[in-house]
């Protein structure tokens, strides 16, 4: 069905993100683009895609935002179950597998997600989990439309024992390098470092943002426009 606007109605529409977790010697950061795409359509430019799902645990969603959202609302209240049972915090691989179950029984969602967080027995713990409901523990991960474009830059920018400036600044420039190629990704930069300590949260916007059109002169001079 076309709806006269050169539109399949019957195909869906292609949606893009940027999300990355990294983990460090002694927590986990995790970072997001804010752009909601549907289509060429951005339907939201500062959407939050980092979701709490107990107190040092937290998701990070790509694919459909509202099979995530529901993946994440459900999740986030049998955790809360749990910590009553357990009078304490479930671990990060119980409530990694709590989303890996809701996304393996219910195929028809499309979700792509990262679950990140510390906790006192394993210190900072990253898994990803993609469509279809696979769970693998990885040092750093990435997913969503962009992340095609910054599996190199991680997997040479990593090494183990990084500290927790080191693991920031990386998460920042492979989000920033994302979005400067992956017309899906875009908006503001969100990060989310979680350890012993609690969670601190960053928003990074405008000439914050890392660029890498130097060739090209400023943003500026060439009339480009960045979000």
């Amino acid at each position: 069905m076309d709806a006269g606007c050169g539109w399949n109605l019957q195909v869906p529409p292609h949606t893009g993100t940027t999300v990355v977790a990294v983990a460090y010697n002694g927590g986990v950061v995790l970072g997001a683009d804010s752009r909601v795409s549907t289509g060429t359509y951005v339907s939201n430019r500062a959407s939050d895609k980092l979701t709490p799902l107990s107190d040092f645990v937290w998701l990070l969603r790509s694919g459909s935002a509202a099979d995530t959202q529901a993946v994440a609302d459900y999740v986030r209240w049998f955790t809360h179950q749990h910590a009553l049972e357990l009078v304490g915090e479930p671990s990060v691989k119980t409530i990694a597998t709590l989303v890996k179950s809701m996304n393996y029984q219910h195929k028809q969602l499309i979700g792509a997600m990262i679950v990140a967080g510390w906790d006192k027995e394993n210190g900072g713990q990253v898994y990803g989990c993609p469509i279809g409901g696979t769970l693998v523990q990885e040092n750093w991960t990435t997913d969503g439309s962009g992340s095609t474009y910054i599996w190199g830059y991680l997997d040479s920018s990593f090494r183990e024992g990084m500290n927790r400036q080191e693991a920031e600044d990386m998460v920042k420039e492979a989000v920033a390098l994302a979005m400067s190629r992956d017309g899906s990704s875009g908006g503001v930069i969100r990060l989310c470092t979680v350890s012993a300590e609690g969670v601190e949260r960053q928003m990074i916007q405008g000439p914050d943002i890392p660029t890498f059109w130097d060739e090209l002169g400023s943003a500026a001079e060439v009339g480009m426009v960045v979000g």
